[in-house]
């Protein structure tokens, strides 16, 4: 695979009018003026979490409509997936919210490349000293005048066009956590300064990825001098006007503490969880384990809570190739959540109301495919213990249930 620096547009396809854009995400201009309208205290509801450290974490959860419409945007503009993929070509060391990357080998077999925190610590796997870097705030400090700048002078969309795309991205000004567009924008925001940046570092010998706003530059020298990549980063955003977290910036070396990236150990040839994190894996299975023994609690919801969670935690020893992988997860899959006779009943009105909405206009709508999923994994629990209810139950599914297409 060859290194790409640079951004780029993937497509000869321009978006030359706003009949095109509405073309292009298969909406309707009723629905886009329902969007225009709406005012900026309608277009999101905003929620407050307190985050582990202590401080507030503010999301915007976005109107119906404008949902789908950015949706729409993620799938058709940003998403370079399929002979239907979206217009931005991604350089190599860009991780995080954008799609695997699709390569060909010399048999011209479609390969995927992951862009997960896994692939991304993969660079730096080997090096002896490490530079982390963290942008403060990211979306909030992403103006709408970058974020415009990303549309016009990367996708070469004309002026009327971006504005409109800006304005269904943004909200008072800048990029909000919560918008379904925002972190292709974070992604893309550097477009035309990143590249060169990583280039120069790259001559120095050492090795660059951003997963979001975490960028980390690693060196295969020990006690290497990160001054000279830190005021390149440091110039690099002071140009999109983004603020460095200080707090955030470290440099390690292999000589004195072990090297992580992105929570894996990158002291050897591939990633590796720390050894207290596969510990604390271990243990959750074991709990789960004596968990199921109560025949009452296996059939409750917080149970298959606890399963889930457990089960993603052994998926991560898959992702990263772990030896015990195997082992515990034939262990969990053995101690699976079962149903009881009040699943029958939550399935079936489930499914009632399914085949209500099925006939009205409620069936166009992104919330009611995801309920479909949802009664779909309701049957795949149900079916374990009530297999002739289960597959009776699914035959009424299947006849309502719309393709995923029609909601990309």
């Amino acid at each position: 695979m060859s290194y790409k620096y640079d951004f780029g547009k993937r497509s000869k396809r321009s978006i030359g009018s706003i009949a095109k854009l509405i073309a292009v995400l298969d909406i309707t201009q009723k629905e886009l003026d329902i969007v225009n309208l709406l005012t900026e205290t309608q277009k999101y509801k905003k929620k407050e979490t307190v985050k582990s450290d202590g401080t507030v974490r503010v999301v915007y959860n976005p109107d119906k409509t404008l949902r789908k419409i950015q949706r729409r945007i993620n799938k058709r503009i940003f998403n370079q997936r399929g002979n239907k993929g979206g217009l931005i070509s991604w350089p190599n060391y860009i991780y995080g919210s954008i799609p695997n990357t699709p390569q060909y080998n010399s048999n011209q077999k479609n390969l995927d490349f992951s862009k997960d925190y896994v692939a991304c610590a993969a660079n730096h796997c080997g090096s002896k000293s490490l530079l982390k870097m963290d942008i403060s705030d990211f979306f909030d400090n992403i103006h709408s005048v970058h974020v415009k700048s990303v549309f016009t002078d990367l996708l070469k969309i004309p002026d009327d066009v971006s504005d409109l795309l800006t304005a269904l991205c943004c909200l008072k000004g800048n990029v909000v956590q919560g918008a379904l567009t925002s972190s292709y924008i974070a992604s893309a925001v550097l477009f035309d300064v990143e590249g060169d940046v990583v280039r120069r570092l790259h001559f120095k010998g050492l090795t660059y990825t951003r997963l979001v706003d975490d960028i980390t530059v690693s060196s295969q020298k020990l006690n290497y001098e990160f001054t000279f990549a830190q005021n390149l980063i440091a110039d690099m955003l002071s140009k999109k006007d983004l603020p460095i977290n200080l707090n955030k910036t470290i440099i390690s070396n292999c000589s004195t503490e072990e090297l992580i990236v992105h929570g894996l150990r990158v002291n050897f040839k591939e990633p590796r969880l720390p050894s207290s994190e596969v510990s604390r894996i271990r243990a959750s299975v074991k709990h789960l384990e004596l968990l199921s023994q109560d025949s009452i609690y296996r059939v409750s919801r917080d149970y298959r809570k606890s399963y889930d969670r457990c089960l993603g935690r052994v998926n991560k020893l898959g992702r990263l190739g772990h030896k015990q992988h195997a082992t515990l997860l034939t262990r969990v899959l053995r101690i699976w959540p079962l149903p009881n006779k009040k699943d029958i009943n939550l399935a079936s009105n489930l499914i009632k109301k399914l085949e209500g909405w099925h006939l009205t206009t409620k069936a166009d709508e992104y919330w009611y495919y995801r309920l479909c999923n949802k009664a779909h994994s309701e049957l795949n629990i149900l079916q374990r213990s009530y297999s002739k209810t289960a597959l009776s139950l699914r035959k009424r599914l299947k006849n309502i249930t719309p393709n995923r297409e029609d909601y990309l």
